[in-house]
């Protein structure tokens, strides 16, 4: 099963039983940002630099998401 079959489902489930959201893209993107980053730092053992690194981004950006979503 891939990734987006996965979030088809999550999404479907969402749909059918919670209050439709005002903005479901944002919250999508939010929810699943989040958990990425949590498992990834989590897989690197919390080596930052690593962890950007396999997400293809600077290690800037990446802190910067982390205190967003107040991981850090």
């Amino acid at each position: 099963m891939g990734l987006s079959s996965i979030i088809r489902d999550s999404v479907n489930d969402y749909l059918n039983h919670c209050e439709i959201h005002d903005d479901l893209y944002n919250l999508v993107i939010e929810e699943v940002e989040k958990g990425l980053f949590e498992e990834v730092l989590k897989h690197c053992d919390g080596t930052q630099i690593r962890a950007a690194k396999i997400l293809g981004m600077s290690l800037s950006t990446f802190r910067k998401r982390l205190k967003k979503y107040k991981i850090i």
